[in-house]
């Protein structure tokens, strides 16, 4: 069973599902940036206004990035599929680069800190990913090889499930429909994939944003996000087949593993150099939820997180203990 990609029509107008479904990631992934950025004290209005800054730079980018990766098999032949965008084919590297650059040079005219709202930006994109994923279902897009072939021919396992593809979307690849039936052939679901494992990264990134929130320094989420999504895309690169190599392997693969190594590097470096100020946030945010009584001369709120405290639990990292809170 496949899906019409157009969802309707107005008029001589025809609306794309990939279009509703890119647009509903931006929505979702705008309103979980609002929660981030009231949580760090930030005033979510420039998070808004930043935001169509941050998609059409992302949007292009994405574009750009995918072009380049198809150029010789698909966009050579015929220039005139590049603005096509909605017929999918958007590269979040791409994306993450051009959204990078519109809210540094938001945030560089606005006197913001740029580390600190991509930090707000960072699960919000994730979620976004995770949502515009659906997209490649709808296109036929962003597949693997049929489950049959798993375990041989150089790709990995996978699990026992997978979706059909047509005829005209194999177009390029080595799997025909003569050899490989619609019918009865099933093709391991990479969107499917990527969705279930950013959508622990999402989690993941919001737990540790919290519960870590007095060690971390601005733009730690940032890192972390890259080292997660660089590991995600790696291990999803080994199931495809049309890749855009540099060398041996996938330039996907290359950048995935740049980014482990690079941020994941940076990341334990600027702490074991003291690069950065823990909690930044919470130390200027004028929210009572996130500073202590000026009155308490108790100094429990100094010493209630204290990053040399060994293995001591940690409270809810968003809001002081009962000991330090007004009244």
């Amino acid at each position: 069973m496949f899906i019409d990609p157009i969802a309707f029509h107005i008029g001589p107008i025809d609306v794309h599902w990939y279009g509703i479904i890119i647009a509903t990631g931006v929505v979702l992934g705008a309103v979980l940036g609002t929660a981030e950025a009231r949580r760090r004290g930030e005033d979510p209005e420039h998070g808004w206004s930043m935001l169509l800054w941050v998609i059409v730079a992302g949007v292009i980018a994405a574009r750009l990035y995918h072009v380049v990766s198809a150029w010789g098999s698909i966009y050579a032949k015929d220039p005139l599929l590049i603005p096509q965008v909605w017929n999918g084919g958007l590269g979040i590297p791409g994306a993450i680069m051009g959204g990078a650059l519109a809210i540094w040079w938001y945030t560089r005219h606005h006197r913001l800190s740029f580390t600190r709202w991509l930090d707000i930006f960072a699960p919000a994109l994730l979620l976004g990913q995770v949502i515009g994923r659906l997209g490649n279902f709808v296109n036929q897009e962003l597949y693997g090889p049929p489950i049959s072939q798993c375990g041989t021919n150089g790709f990995p396992p996978c699990l026992p499930w997978g979706i059909q593809i047509d005829a005209a979307h194999r177009v390029g690849s080595p799997w025909d429909a003569a050899s490989f039936p619609v019918a009865t052939t099933h093709f391991v679901p990479l969107f499917a994939y990527e969705m279930a494992l950013n959508i622990v990264g999402v989690a993941l990134l919001l737990y540790i944003g919290r519960r870590f929130a007095r060690r971390l320094y601005d733009g730690d989420i940032l890192l972390l996000y890259i080292v997660w999504y660089g590991w995600v895309r790696s291990f999803l690169e080994m199931y495809r087949t049309e890749n855009w190599f540099i060398g041996p392997l996938p330039t996907a693969t290359w950048l995935g593993l740049l980014g482990i190594v690079v941020a994941g590097g940076l990341f334990i470096v600027r702490h074991r150099m003291g690069w950065g100020e823990p909690g930044a946030w919470m130390n200027r945010t004028t929210s009572p939820r996130a500073q202590p009584d000026e009155t308490d001369e108790s100094d429990d709120w100094d010493d209630w997180d204290d990053p040399d405290d060994g293995d001591e639990p940690f409270p809810d990292e968003t809001a002081p203990s009962s000991e330090a809170s007004p009244g």
